[in-house]
């Protein structure tokens, strides 16, 4: 995370980062992002997070949110008239957040796309169940697909709760230190370098030198390098996306 963020963030958090949530299992929240770091900034504001209950607009007395898919096939799928009714009840009218939809199919989660989700007044995430959700309510209240990996998951919760801890980790004052994540993997292009710490040898293998230098410029340098041959090495991918190859 650059400086020139941190400072454009700060700027822009006049007013808490907000997450809303979809979802037939509302009891999954804040789970994990209601410790450490994470739930501290939920504790003092800096952040807020409101779930919602996409069962509550089910349909007739057992409340069913879901229907045989048209056309046939495996599986249900959640209803558009359903979920619909459940974002119309979550995001009032002149809510600016964007509209995601956790989904296997959506473009994959990347940094860039955080830092400008953290930069806004925040998310409404919707958590999609079953064999899918129906196309007409993705078109119709212009929902974002995004994936967190090429995988499948039960729900769209646990998907839900690794893009918020990537977006909540940012806000300032979330982290003990707010710079600490400047040269982390992706912030800068690149996966990060090699850590080390004491002892100073362990099991036969010491620290590499330009550590021990005291030499920053040396140290940079050496860290640069690292991040470059990891990067080549195992995501080679990035190297092509800063090149625009």
């Amino acid at each position: 995370m650059t400086k020139r963020f941190q400072r454009e963030l700060t700027k822009v958090f006049s007013m808490p980062f907000r997450a809303s949530v979809l979802t037939l299992y509302p009891e999954m929240f804040p789970g994990p992002l209601g410790v450490s770091l994470a739930g501290e900034g939920l504790r003092r504001g800096l952040w807020s997070l409101e779930t919602h209950q996409i069962r509550d607009h089910g349909i007739g007395r057992h409340r069913n949110v879901d229907d045989n898919p048209a056309g046939g096939g495996a599986g249900m799928v959640l209803r558009c008239d359903v979920l619909g009714a459940a974002i119309d009840a979550a995001v009032p009218a002149g809510d600016m957040r964007p509209r995601l939809l956790m989904s296997p199919r959506g473009r994959p989660l990347a940094q860039r796309q955080v830092r400008d989700w953290v930069a806004g007044e925040g998310v409404v995430i919707v958590c999609g169940r079953f064999e899918g959700v129906d196309e007409r309510v993705i078109e119709g209240r212009g929902l974002a697909e995004v994936s967190i990996g090429d995988y499948i998951l039960s729900g769209g919760e646990m998907a839900a709760l690794v893009l918020l801890d990537a977006c909540v980790r940012l806000i300032p004052g979330v982290m003990g230190k707010e710079l600490s994540g400047e040269d982390e993997s992706f912030e800068n292009g690149l996966l990060e370098y090699p850590h080390y710490t004491r002892p100073r040898e362990w099991e036969g293998r010491g620290l590499p030198e330009a550590l021990l230098s005291g030499d920053h410029a040396r140290i940079a340098k050496w860290r640069r390098a690292e991040a470059e041959r990891i990067t080549r090495e195992r995501r080679p991918d990035l190297l092509k996306d800063q090149s625009g190859g």
